[in-house]
């Protein structure tokens, strides 16, 4: 067999010493490899400490950000790691006959060391842009997580395929070709990376789900903010700063809540009711008008109230203090025109948004008065604030109306009660009195 240049070149040294012929071949080629490695070694310095060092001190002398993602993620430095290898193959036939044994396991080594480092390199590109594009407004609205992690799957199995291919001296092709009875196999391995892939395609072309949006999914505990939105996976940090996993798929097949419309919206819904004690609703007498009247929020409704309703009980002949034929003002009708005119000055309320006071259906517990508004406020603090200073106001005011607020009994409701309270009790209870 035909040797390599450098190996030739110490075999014709070698044999000054009158060595056998073939520790001499040893020896040479021994030499000649040692060679191309420091060669190899002198350009791995060369390319790390020179060529990377220098464009790293390019890339921070420029004002754009973007390129440092570049240093950030590697890419140069495992590019770097390629030319010694590329080196030691272009290399490797001037120390040992293409023929050979060793040559043909050292260039397959080299092959496959090179595939490898190439798709780690390619494996820093990728994660490259994928942060160029997460910077992009796009971004919010259609997440390349899923697609990202999709490409390097693939990478990755051709990368494989190459390297099986090195391994039994096949060309990829032929490879390839016998995948098609392993399909069935195939996709029972990868079952949660195909559903997850189609799953990602249908709630990114639908807008269905995207980074920073708050969802909610009772079923496996996720109540937060969407983190991440993968492969398989969709990352959730709940209020409490734990974080849920949900397999992408099943944000298809089961149901979920997304407060994205809420965040668009400009404003966050309350919606909540007192109870109002039925017992306490009556008509307004004089005095009481009288005294609501002094109410800056209603003065001018009252007084617009007041001559209508004297208005329409002077055409009919019906006297101001007949409630069964005339009309006459409630309590609880001022009271909830007080609450619409405190909401409508109130300056966190959406004013544009639905706005309601109204009655729900009385129950065993009163008569409830239901608040439907919205803040302007959608931080989750800011808005639990405004609701309590709201609901605050409106149980401290109720009496005001002469409303009373229905809470069960409590056990210091009972202790006080009086004998004669007692019997009255009791009696209702079709029960004896204790001894």
């Amino acid at each position: 067999m035909t040797q390599g240049p450098i190996t030739y070149w110490f075999q014709n040294l070698l044999r000054v010493q009158e060595l056998p012929e073939s520790v001499v071949l040893a020896v040479a080629q021994g030499l000649a490899l040692l060679v191309l490695v420091l060669l190899a070694w002198v350009t791995h310095l060369v390319a790390q400490r020179g060529v990377v060092r220098a464009i790293r001190s390019l890339i921070k002398r420029t004002r754009n950000q973007r390129d440092d993602l570049l240093l950030q993620h590697g890419v140069f430095r495992r590019t770097a790691r390629l030319t010694p290898f590329v080196v030691l193959f272009i290399t490797l036939p001037l120390a040992l006959p293409t023929e050979s044994l060793p040559f043909v396991v050292l260039r397959g080594l080299l092959q496959i060391v090179m595939v490898l480092l190439l798709a780690f390199a390619l494996d820093a590109v990728v994660n490259t842009l994928h942060d160029v594009y997460r910077g992009l407004p796009i971004a919010h609205r259609i997440p390349g997580q899923s697609f990202v992690q999709v490409f390097k799957l693939l990478l990755y199995f051709i990368a494989g395929v190459f390297v099986i291919a090195i391994a039994l001296d096949k060309t990829p092709l032929y490879l390839l070709s016998g995948l098609g009875a392993l399909t069935a196999v195939l996709l029972l391995v990868f079952k949660d990376t195909v559903l997850g892939f189609v799953a990602g395609i249908q709630l990114i072309a639908n807008r269905m789900i995207a980074p920073g949006d708050w969802i909610e999914m009772g079923q496996y505990g996720a109540d937060g903010d969407v983190l991440e939105v993968g492969l398989n996976t969709v990352k959730v940090q709940n209020w409490d700063k734990t974080i849920t996993t949900i397999p992408t798929h099943a944000l298809i097949t089961e149901s979920f809540k997304n407060w994205r419309g809420m965040s668009e919206s400009g404003g966050r819904r309350i919606k909540r009711a007192i109870n109002i004690d039925m017992d306490s609703i009556r008509f307004c007498d004089e005095e009481m008008l009288d005294r609501f009247a002094k109410i800056q929020y209603i003065t001018e409704y009252l007084e617009k109230r007041r001559h209508e309703i004297s208005g329409w009980n002077a055409e009919r002949n019906v006297a101001a203090s007949d409630p069964l034929n005339g009309r006459q003002l409630t309590n609880l009708g001022t009271f909830r025109a007080y609450v619409i005119a405190y909401l409508r000055n109130h300056p966190m309320i959406h004013q544009e948004m639905t706005f309601l006071v109204r009655h729900l259906s009385p129950t065993e517990h009163g008569l409830p008065i239901e608040i439907y508004v919205f803040s302007r406020d959608q931080v989750w603090s800011n808005y639990e604030g405004i609701q309590a200073d709201i609901f605050d106001h409106i149980l401290a005011i109720a009496p005001a109306f002469d409303l009373g607020i229905y809470q069960s009994p409590a056990g210091s409701d009972v202790t006080t009660l009086n004998p004669s309270q007692w019997q009255t009790l009791l009696a209702a209870l079709n029960t004896k009195p204790p001894c």
